[in-house]
C-alpha cells in the first residue's frame, strides 16, 4: 500500500464488514451512510472498496483505503456469454435470446428445455424434496430460514441419461466444460413462497466457503430454468439493477458475476417472487471456476 487516501473509523469499518456479512452489497450501504451525513461521492467509494475487498477474501486496513484500493473497487464487465447472435443452435434445438440487461450481464433465453424434459424433470424430483435450507453466513452451514421457505433437491451430475444430456446442453450454451458445472438443483415454490435477496456466489467469510472455494474456484454464473408456466408472480427479480424476469415454461434466465480477475458483481444480488397462485418450480446450474468437487 502506497499511502492512504481516505480515511476511516475503526467503527465504521466493523458497521460496513457486519452489514456485508449479512449479505448486504454497496449501494444500500452507501445510501446508509449518506443518511447519516456522508458526501454521496464518499459514502459511495468508501462502500464498494469495503465490499470489493471483503467479496475478494482480501485483508481490510485497519484505518483507510489507498488509491489503488479505490481504483480496484469497481467490478470491470467483460463480454458476456450471450453476446452477439439472437440464436443459438444446441443439442439439436434453437434457443433464442429475448432480453439481455448489460450490468448485471444477463439473458432471458427460450426453448433451453422442452415441455417433456420439463415434465419429467419434476416428476423425478417431487419424491426427493425437502424443506430448502441457506447456507449461514457465520458457519457457512446449511440452515432452515424463513429467508427461503421452498422446497428443493440436487440431482448428482450426469446422474441419469436425462439429467446428463441436460448438464452437456447447459455446458455448451454457457460455454464452460460439464466438470465445471454443480450438479442441478430444483426448486418448488408454493403460493407465498419465495427467497430473499441473496448472491449465488461464495463470499469467502466462513471456513466452509473458503474451502470450497480452494476445492473448486468461485461460482462464475448461474442459470435459472423454469419448468412450469405460472400465471402471476414468481419473477426472478434483480432488485439492484430494476430488472425482473416472468417465469415461463422451458426458458430461462442467465447471468454472470465473477470475471477473469476474480471481482465479484454486486448487482447480480437477485431473488425469487413468490406465486400468486398454483406453483413455480425452478431448475438452478451453477458453474464454477474450475472442476467442481464437493465437499
Amino acid at each position: 500500500m502506497s499511502g492512504i487516501d481516505l480515511r476511516f473509523t475503526e467503527q465504521l469499518r466493523d458497521w460496513a464488514l457486519h452489514n456485508i456479512d449479512r449479505g448486504i452489497p454497496p449501494a444500500p450501504l452507501a445510501r446508509a451512510m449518506v443518511a447519516q451525513g456522508f458526501d454521496a461521492r464518499l459514502a459511495a467509494a468508501l462502500a464498494d472498496t469495503f465490499w470489493s475487498m471483503r467479496a475478494r477474501g482480501a485483508g481490510i486496513p485497519a484505518s483507510g483505503f489507498s488509491s489503488e484500493q479505490l481504483a480496484d473497487a469497481a467490478y470491470r464487465h467483460e463480454t458476456p456469454c450471450f453476446a452477439g447472435p439472437n440464436l443459438r443452435a444446441v443439442d439439436g434445438r434453437t434457443v433464442r435470446v429475448a432480453a439481455r440487461l448489460a450490468q448485471p450481464a444477463t439473458a432471458v433465453l427460450d426453448n433451453v428445455l422442452d415441455p417433456d424434459e420439463c415434465e419429467q424433470l419434476v416428476a423425478l424430483a417431487r419424491p426427493r424434496l425437502a424443506p430448502s435450507t441457506i447456507v449461514d453466513p457465520a458457519s457457512g452451514k446449511d440452515t432452515m430460514s424463513m429467508n427461503r421457505n421452498s422446497e428443493g433437491m440436487f440431482f448428482r451430475l450426469e446422474e441419469n441419461a436425462l439429467v446428463a444430456r441436460i448438464d452437456r446442453r447447459l455446458s455448451t450454451l454457457m460455454r464452460l466444460p460439464v466438470e465445471q458445472g454443480e450438479g442441478l438443483q430444483v426448486l418448488r415454490y408454493a403460493v407465498g413462497a419465495a427467497s430473499a435477496p441473496h448472491f449465488d456466489f461464495l463470499m469467502p467469510v466462513n471456513e466452509a466457503n473458503r474451502q470450497s472455494i480452494a476445492r473448486s474456484g468461485q461460482r462464475v454464473a448461474t442459470m435459472v430454468i423454469y419448468l412450469n408456466d405460472v400465471d402471476e408472480g414468481g419473477e426472478t427479480v434483480f432488485p439492484e439493477a430494476g430488472f425482473a424476469s416472468a417465469p415461463r415454461k422451458g426458458s430461462a434466465v442467465y447471468f454472470e458475476y465473477c470475471n477473469r480477475d476474480g471481482q465479484l458483481d454486486p448487482l447480480s444480488l437477485h431473488a425469487g417472487a413468490a406465486p400468486a397462485s398454483g406453483e413455480k418450480w425452478v431448475l438452478t446450474k451453477w458453474m464454477r471456476q474450475r472442476r467442481f468437487v464437493p465437499g
